[in-house]
Order: C-alpha cells, then sequence, then structure tokens
C-alpha cells in the first residue's frame, strides 16, 4: 500500500518487484483494507513500512494459521535508543499485548475467511484499529501472539515528548470508546514526520 506518501518509498518498492496499490487515503486503517481487497491470498499479513520481520516470524505465523489459529501478532521491538521515560511504558505495553493477546499494528497477520467474517478494520477509528481488530478476531477464533520478535522503528518515541504521546494515546482511547473522531489529537500518527533526534 502506499497511502499518500511524498518520499521515493513508491519508486523504491516498485523497482523491487512490488505489487504497489495506491491509495490517497491518510487513515490507517482504510488504508490497509484496501490492501487487503487488493489481495486474492488465503492468508493476509498487515506490515508497516518501518518494520522488519524475519523469515522465521513468517514461518511461526504460517504455522499457527495451518493449525487453526483465525490471527495474531507477534512481540515486538523498537529499533534504536530508547528515550528514559518512555522504557517503562514500552515494557509494560509489551507485556499487556502479550498477555492480553493484543497484536502491535506494526505487524499482524490473519485468515481471509477471519478478516471477512469481522468486517476488516473498523474505518471510523484513526488510531488503536489494531486493538479494535484483535479483539474481534479473538471473539471469531484463536488468536495469538508470537513469541518471535518483529523490529519496527522507535522514531515517534525519539521524536516526540511523553506529554504528546500521551495525549495522543488518550485521544486514541476516546476513539476507543466512541467519544472522539477523525484525526483531531493524532499528530503523532497523522502530523508532519519529524526528523529522528538519533540519526
Amino acid at each position: 500500500m502506499n497511502d499518500a506518501s511524498t518520499d521515493r518509498t513508491r519508486d523504491i518498492a516498485v523497482q523491487s518487484g512490488a505489487l504497489v496499490v495506491d491509495v490517497n487515503v491518510r487513515h490507517i486503517a482504510a488504508a490497509r483494507n484496501a490492501g487487503a481487497r487488493a489481495t486474492s491470498g488465503e492468508l493476509l499479513f498487515f506490515v508497516d513500512a518501518d518494520t522488519v520481520i524475519s523469515s522465521n516470524v513468517v514461518r511461526r505465523a504460517l504455522d499457527e494459521l495451518r493449525a487453526g489459529v483465525v490471527g495474531g501478532g507477534a512481540t515486538v521491538h523498537f529499533d534504536g535508543p530508547m528515550p528514559w521515560h518512555f522504557r517503562p511504558g514500552v515494557r509494560l505495553t509489551v507485556l499487556a499485548s502479550t498477555s492480553l493477546r493484543v497484536a502491535f499494528g506494526c505487524f499482524i497477520f490473519c485468515t481471509r475467511a477471519a478478516f471477512d467474517a469481522v468486517g476488516g478494520f473498523d474505518e471510523t477509528l484513526y488510531a488503536s484499529e489494531e486493538v479494535a481488530f484483535s479483539r474481534a478476531l479473538k471473539r471469531h477464533g484463536r488468536f495469538v501472539i508470537l513469541r518471535e520478535t518483529v523490529s519496527t522503528s522507535g522514531r515517534k518515541l525519539r521524536a516526540h515528548s511523553a506529554w504528546e504521546m500521551f495525549r495522543a494515546m488518550m485521544h486514541a482511547g476516546m476513539q476507543m470508546m466512541g467519544l472522539a473522531r477523525g484525526r483531531r489529537g493524532l499528530d503523532t500518527w497523522y502530523g508532519d514526520r519529524r526528523r529522528d533526534p538519533s540519526a
């Protein structure tokens, strides 16, 4: 999926042999749903552009799908140096993801049958759509979080203050409760891209 990127993402993907589906929605849930609609496979993997997955993660996910799970995610590692004030929260979030079986948005897999059964990602949400999707899939069948790890960018944590991240999480929670809609308060995801201070 190429959702309104302004860099060379599309060109690089095409040069690497990828089939690129262009959308211009600036909406994470809608972009993921558009990607699923553009495919014909029976298994779906959603991987963010700033996330690296290994062949071992793919093999383990396929093993679980063949064993009958409807979907899942993986343990997540954030790359690069982590600001000290985010470290406890990151550890707690990773632990909660595993214990509550809620996937991080950077890597989610499922069967097409389960995806269709739950109606895909909730397009009324502009954040926390992976939480709602995980919950919906769990109501449909067995959902797992792999012990294997994927690596995703920690840039947002390095480029935003603790207050900015807290405010974004609060707005995402309000959306989950039906108290907010749209991108307001979600600049962490939808605002201008900030330079990674560690780069």
